[in-house]
């Protein structure tokens, strides 16, 4: 147990794994939610909850902020801008005691690279809106640590999967598709090597931008494949992209086709626990990981 008080904004599914992660180790942690109701979900998990609607602050959430030594960002931009820094951009100025900052991203800055490899170094290119806001945000955080002096981690993160979120739950609940187009790839993440990263960034004071996705970009179609053969059933058949029957949001994400090197965090000495697909899935198949939890 240590001193540090940690705020999340967006305590959703990343942010819930990381304050269930550090309540666990005995530390202080609050979570925004917009939702009263959810309330009672954070407490189970340790956190405590805090409404934030992302127009304006409450007594709550300004309290939290003069306690908190760390701050997380998981809360989507929009065409406004960031709204946790239009809504209490002066109050996070002016924490007592706040010592670092991490904003969650996304590997959608940078947009297209037709399955080539890229890093932290490649010149983001966004392509869709929310990539484009996404960049912006970071850019606006980073104006805004630098202005306090303070380190700021930003972590851009590929699709995530877990508990009640994965090729399992998809199958058994029938919504399984095989989408095949030719050379695409996509990149991801488990959220409990989320939460481990941001444990492992927190602990060090990282500032700075880091990629965090698995060893294994892959063909979507290959991945719910992999996951119909652990679970002993049959694959969904494959359907070819160009003539399938998607909403503009889904087609979207097949636009943008890039490998996403995690050379950078695992330099730093992070090992990931679900280092690529197969053995996360079989992993969550034996310890029934792969459902969603109560909480």
């Amino acid at each position: 147990m240590n001193d540090r008080t940690t705020l999340i904004f967006g305590a959703g599914f990343s942010g819930r794994a990381y304050g269930h992660r550090l309540a666990l180790a005995g530390e202080s942690v609050f979570g925004t939610t917009r939702d009263p109701a959810k309330a009672s979900v954070l407490k189970e998990l340790g956190i405590m909850a805090v409404i934030f609607d992302g127009d304006a602050s409450t007594q709550g959430l300004a309290d939290a902020i003069v306690q908190a030594t760390d701050i997380v960002v998981s809360i989507a931009p929009d065409v406004d801008g960031d709204p946790v820094l239009n809504a209490v951009r002066d109050v996070i100025a002016a924490a007592p005691n706040l010592q670092w900052i991490a904003y969650l991203s996304t590997v959608g800055v940078y947009g297209n690279h037709d399955g080539d490899w890229v890093d932290e170094a490649t010149e983001p290119r966004p392509v869709s809106a929310r990539s484009i806001q996404r960049l912006a945000a970071e850019r606006d955080w980073q104006a805004f640590a630098a202005d306090r002096a303070i380190p700021l981690s930003i972590l851009r993160l590929s699709g995530i999967y877990g508990p009640g979120r994965n090729a399992f739950a998809n199958l058994a609940a029938g919504r399984a598709r095989r989408l095949v187009k030719l050379g695409q790839v996509f990149n991801r993440i488990h959220v409990d090597d989320i939460a481990g990263a941001l444990a492992f960034l927190a602990e060090r004071r990282h500032d700075g931008i880091l990629n965090v996705t698995d060893d294994l970009p892959a063909p979507p179609q290959d991945v719910v494949a992999y996951a119909a053969s652990v679970m002993k059933v049959d694959p969904p058949p494959e359907i070819d992209f160009e003539t399938a029957t998607l909403s503009p949001m889904a087609r979207s994400f097949y636009g943008e086709n890039k490998r996403v090197s995690n050379a950078a965090i695992k330099a730093l000495g992070f090992a990931f626990d679900h280092p690529d697909y197969p053995t996360a899935f079989d992993r969550m198949w034996a310890e029934d990981g792969w459902q969603r939890h109560p909480a």
